[in-house]
């Protein structure tokens, strides 16, 4: 069964600032990472997936102890989970440009 894609007519070009959790329509008002392509249903999935990651983040600074450790804390493992499920959305949605670079980066294996 293959996934459905709206057509390319109800997409839209969008510009995602990771660090920034940002979503912008206009390429030239502030920086960015990527460029996708997205209907207002893909959009918003993004959306989602950066608001959950902005809760686990607060989540973590609240329990933060102060000691700098590798942890296998399931808190840390949700946030890498939902770094992981933005670029792979990222790399779904993506030009060719940001494809070839989320692949460079050896995040999705």
């Amino acid at each position: 069964m293959t996934e459905f894609q709206a057509p390319d007519s109800e997409r839209k070009t969008y510009y995602v600032a990771v660090g920034a959790r940002q979503i912008l329509e206009d390429a030239h008002s502030a920086s960015f990472e990527f460029a996708i392509h997205a209907n207002e249903d893909e959009l918003t999935e993004l959306q989602d997936l950066f608001e959950e990651l902005q809760d686990s983040d607060e989540d973590n600074a609240f329990h933060f102890s102060g000691l700098p450790t590798v942890s296998d804390d399931p808190e840390d493992v949700t946030y890498d989970t939902l770094f992981k499920d933005i670029y792979r959305l990222l790399h779904k949605l993506g030009t060719h440009e940001t494809r070839s670079h989320i692949e460079s980066m050896g995040i999705l294996q």
